[in-house]
């Protein structure tokens, strides 16, 4: 009796994948973290610019090869600023540094991120925090876990008792998103209970994803800094949508991740 050939199973290929790319950005993250603890004197704008790209570098020399490896025919996307749709096919997409500037300044907040873009579709995702040794991840239809530990969104129902926060998505915006970031916040303290601001994005998309915070918005914004987060607070059962409630896209001009009780609230005061 002949076998039947069974198709191969996407699932688990790409389960396997995310481990081995949690790996991946493990490493990174402990080369990047031997920089770490001292602040990087920088007198101009080019000087500071070196050091952010002398570390991107040394994350990349170990994240590249390896993910390079895991799938040599996915395209790859390192600049962190850059938006929009991708072509067709994988892409990584890939922060070496998230938060470069805090590293440089020897303030916590920073992280590595690699993300599997497939079809323009968040395929999955790992983040890892190399102070605190934290590595979040998130597979399409699996689920969104820290440390195998499954993470789900909060259950407040009321913005004015949540906690938000909102980021800046890069230096030199240009003055119409500079003044609706400002309006935004302004909206917020108002109706929420707690307002953060800080930078990076993906830090607050982690702590809405773990249900430590309720909402997290941002105007403008980069694939990079966005795509990890999304993925995982989708997979914890959050809503995604940008500032005016319609599905968001990388091409999208605003970004609101929220608990589903207060994602409708979130969308009201931010549209004021």
């Amino acid at each position: 009796m002949s076998e039947t050939l069974q198709p191969p199973d996407v699932a688990a290929s790409d389960a396997d994948l995310l481990g081995q790319t949690a790996i991946a950005v493990r490493a990174a993250g402990s080369a990047l973290h031997e920089r770490f603890g001292e602040v990087v004197r920088h007198q101009t704008r080019e000087e500071l610019m070196r050091a952010l790209a002398t570390n991107d570098d040394t994350a990349l020399d170990t994240l590249r090869p390896r993910l390079t490896r895991l799938r040599p025919d996915a395209g790859w996307v390192e600049d962190e600023l850059d938006g929009g749709a991708l072509p067709p096919g994988e892409w990584w997409v890939v922060d070496p540094a998230e938060g470069n500037v805090n590293h440089l300044h020897a303030l916590p907040e920073w992280a590595v991120t690699a993300t599997l873009v497939r079809e323009n579709q968040p395929v999955l995702t790992a983040v890892h925090l190399p102070l605190t040794g934290e590595t979040y991840t998130a597979l399409t239809g699996a689920g969104a876990y820290l440390d195998g530990r499954q993470l789900r969104v909060s259950q407040t129902a009321d913005i004015g008792l949540s906690i938000v926060a909102t980021s800046q998505a890069r230096p030199d915006e240009d003055e119409k998103v500079v003044r609706r970031v400002g309006s935004s916040i302004t909206a917020m303290l108002f109706d929420a209970l707690v307002v953060r601001t800080a930078v990076p994005a993906t830090l607050h998309l982690l702590n809405v994803a773990a249900g430590r915070i309720d909402a997290f918005w941002q105007f403008a914004g980069a694939r990079a800094d966005l795509l990890p987060g999304a993925l995982l607070v989708t997979e914890a059962g959050g809503q995604i949508s940008d500032a005016e409630g319609r599905p968001w896209t990388p091409r999208s001009e605003s970004f609101l991740a929220a608990a589903p009780g207060v994602h409708a609230e979130a969308v009201a005061t931010l549209s004021r």
